[in-house]
């Protein structure tokens, strides 16, 4: 079980009051939210994986407008994908049919719709002018030679693993601090590797307990944590700290458009586990587009982010048709509890929950 000393001494080299990490989550994650959340005691997070390093450095500015509070800032991590006219011109023919529900034509062709940071040197001059508190990889890790450049630069860096294997790579390549990402969590899974076949799919209180035990690192839990009983059941289990996501995405500091906040407040609505959209795992809203990706027959989908082009696509045209059941509506299985409040609410919520709920580990 984590002691308070060791929460407080995350939460001081962090330089926040509260154990709580808003998810990067992109797409549904802005500015207004991170910075209310790092001004109401916690750690706000910024996505810039889907941004090129010019959007990213003025949105990096940006959030200090707003707050002059430590934050995040996420990128993805993955190997580069391996382009493959033959499987993409496959997969553009598989889709055609869901295209043509929504009266539309798939693209001709498939591109790489963002650069994985382990390749994107332009970023990485970015962070050492920038120099956010925080820097988190997600999806895999860069090179040793980053990770050094980046901690001399005195930026703390953190990492998504979803097994044991994965954290100790992360411990031995020297990253500061793993977010330890269950099977409950929405959005993409942090696996290095989704092709090796080798997902546990270990619940996050089961994966935080094994790594307490087996790695020296502080540990962040993350997925299907939504309240102060949530947060007190990580902490006990091992954790440092917690990451939310799905919990702030009714904030109205989040980009989630209504139909967004809709599906994730439909009693009926469930999550599950799909390549189809991304080419990557990743946990959403139940829809029309999971439902295909269960009846691939041996069709295969594009590397990530390539094939994510034509599920952008099909989500822009059928939303454009008034057609939502193409939307990647990124979700953890922990949606029935959201709850609809400002995030600097939120935060202060969730901290007297978990002070009621375990105040031994609760900083005062």
């Amino acid at each position: 079980m984590t002691t308070f000393a060791e929460i407080e001494r995350l939460l001081l080299r962090l330089g926040v009051a509260i154990p709580i990490i808003q998810a990067p989550m992109a797409g549904t994650g802005t500015m207004a939210l991170a910075a209310a959340v790092s001004n109401a005691g916690a750690l706000g997070s910024l996505a810039v994986g889907a941004m090129d390093p010019k959007a990213a450095r003025q949105s990096i500015r940006g959030l200090r407008e707003l707050t002059s509070k430590p934050f995040n800032v996420n990128v993805f991590a993955h190997v580069p994908p391996m382009p493959d006219l033959d499987r993409e011109t496959r997969w553009i023919k598989f889709l055609a049919p869901l295209f043509g529900e929504v009266g539309s034509t798939p693209p001709a062709r498939l591109t790489e719709i963002y650069r994985s940071f382990v390749a994107d040197d332009a970023m990485l001059e970015v962070f050492l002018e920038e120099r956010p508190q925080v820097v988190s990889f997600h999806l895999g890790l860069p090179s040793r030679e980053r990770i050094a450049v980046l901690r001399e630069a005195g930026i703390i860096l953190f990492a998504t693993a979803t097994s044991v294997e994965e954290a100790q790579t992360i411990e031995g390549a020297g990253v500061d601090v793993i977010v330890a990402q269950g099977i409950e969590a929405g959005g993409h899974r942090g696996v290095f590797d989704p092709a090796a076949n080798s997902d546990e799919a270990l619940s996050t209180l089961a994966l935080v307990s094994r790594l307490a035990r087996q790695t020296s690192l502080p540990i962040v839990a993350a997925g299907g944590i939504m309240d102060g009983a949530g947060i007190a059941a990580a902490l006990a289990a091992g954790a440092q700290a917690v990451q939310l996501g799905t919990a702030f995405i009714l904030t109205p500091e989040s980009a989630a458009d209504s139909a967004y906040r809709a599906a994730l407040t439909d009693p009926s609505a469930h999550t599950e586990l799909t390549a189809a959209i991304s080419g990557r795992p990743a946990r959403c809203i139940a829809n029309r587009f999971t439902e295909a990706g269960r009846r691939l027959d041996g069709v295969a989908i594009p590397d990530y982010p390539i094939a994510y082009d034509a599920g952008r696509a099909l989500h822009a045209a059928a939303k454009a048709y008034g057609n939502l059941q193409f939307s990647a509506h990124w979700a953890g299985q922990g949606l029935a509890l959201s709850r609809d409040m400002p995030a600097a609410q939120m935060v202060k919520v969730l901290a007297e929950e978990l002070r009621k709920a375990a105040p031994t580990l609760c900083p005062h």
